[in-house]
């Protein structure tokens, strides 16, 4: 069997698209969300501040609800610009393991504000998941993704609900700002882009799930109102739909949470790149590629972890779960490892297609001079093997054949620290 030419029939392989059509695809979606026009991006203005400068010495409470994690602490930042972060706690996030109510939320989230109530009086809270962003700086959730299953908050305004259950504990005249972690991400990407004189600014996280932001300049479109300048805008590019994917991609998606949403993030996100690849093994599996007892491991096998799988391709010492069992042969893990390997590459290519994409609609980087500021976040990105480079890679090329110039950058705690920036600076 030729598995890299059946990977390739899958739409695994990278080289079954075309860079150019998928950048096509991508602006094609990006400008239907813009105008109103039914499409996969939901392009949600953000209604925060890239301009005002970040008050020093005074805290701000954060709530970073992220896609595996639930983090919430204080931020202050000094004249210097050093952050102090306390008050911190961390967990699991809630609703992530089994169906919570929306009280139960709220009250995790109360649980952990209340203690500190003093040190604050502004929230900004990172919300890592589609939502409509409000003129008042709430955050109506349009739906779960990354298999959240808290069904009563669809619909409803979060920063609202969080506010209402503070004042229930006798905490009341606070303030909340509600912001996508991408647009957080963004944000957090402002100082060291004004250090080297960025023309403009994206946001990109690449870990549980996925996501863009980046800053409109088209003010005549219409989500935006005439004569606003520029809006930073939250893509919800894990939404991205058109383009082609394999029996296999389509086999999962069905069995998801959210059969046919997020169905880009399905194809490079962390959570899904393992099941994927399992997928796709115990397909070549019926094909007899494997031993005799490998085969029939794959075949029961329910589950395969990406952290697993890439810890045998990276060959890092590291644990890869059930994979080490003497059931499978080197041979087995060499075809497990071109398997991973063509999933990798597609992801590397659709997440560079994704951020040229933000590049392009933003207008900016035309001089080498003043890059545009490119923020990346996410375990995924940094973590899985060989991943960045490939991203990198493909980049380059295509940043080359349009004279477009970009600088990427990673900041240690990007959904905080920007949601920390938007608390401080929104109702300045």
């Amino acid at each position: 069997m030729d598995i890299n030419g059946w990977l390739k029939e899958q739409h695994v392989a990278a080289d079954a698209y075309d860079a150019g059509a998928l950048l096509e695809g991508f602006l094609n979606e990006m400008k239907k969300g813009l105008d109103g026009e039914p499409g996969s991006l939901a392009m949600i203005p953000a209604y925060v501040n890239t301009e005002h400068a970040v008050p020093s010495d005074k805290s701000v409470a954060v709530i970073d609800a992220g896609g595996t994690n639930l983090r919430i602490c204080t931020v202050r930042f000094s004249d210097d610009g050093a952050v102090d972060i306390s008050n911190f706690s961390k967990q699991p996030m809630p609703g992530r393991d089994h169906e919570i109510s929306a009280a139960e939320f709220y009250g995790v989230l109360a649980d952990a504000l209340e203690p500190m109530k003093d040190e604050f009086e502004e929230i900004g809270f990172c919300f890592s998941y589609p939502a409509t962003i409000m003129p008042d700086y709430d955050g109506c959730l349009l739906h779960w993704t990354k298999e959240i299953k808290i069904p009563e908050l669809v619909g409803t305004h979060i920063g609202a609900g969080l506010l209402k259950s503070l004042e229930a504990r006798g905490v009341c005249g606070k303030k909340v700002v509600v912001l996508n972690d991408t647009v957080a991400c963004l944000l957090a990407g402002l100082a060291q882009g004004q250090g080297f004189n960025a023309s403009s600014y994206v946001g990109f996280i690449l870990g549980t799930g996925t996501n863009t932001a980046y800053v409109e300049q088209n003010s005549n479109i219409g989500k935006l109102e005439s004569g606003s300048g520029s809006q930073v805008i939250n893509v919800e590019s894990g939404a991205f739909s058109a383009f082609a994917r394999g029996p296999l991609d389509l086999q999962l998606d069905a069995r998801s949470v959210n059969p046919g949403g997020h169905v880009f993030e399905k194809c490079i996100s962390g959570v899904y790149m393992g099941p994927l690849t399992l997928e796709l093994l115990q397909s070549i599996a019926t094909e007899q590629v494997f031993s005799d007892a490998g085969g029939a491991a794959l075949a029961v096998m329910k589950e395969l972890s990406t952290i697993h799988i890439d810890n045998l391709v990276a060959d890092n010492g590291r644990d890869i779960g059930v994979l080490g069992s003497e059931v499978f042969t080197d041979a087995d893990r060499e075809i497990m490892k071109t398997v991973f390997g063509a999933v990798v590459d597609r992801a590397a290519l659709l997440t560079a297609v994704n951020i040229l994409a933000a590049v392009v609609k933003s207008g900016a980087g035309q001089d080498p001079a003043r890059p545009v500021c490119i923020n990346i976040d996410g375990s995924t990105y940094y973590k899985t093997f060989g991943l960045a480079d490939k991203v990198q890679a493909c980049l380059g090329k295509m940043l080359n054949e349009r004279g477009l110039h970009i600088r990427c950058i990673q900041v240690d705690d990007a959904p905080v620290l920007g949601a920390a920036i938007a608390g401080l600076t929104t109702f300045a």
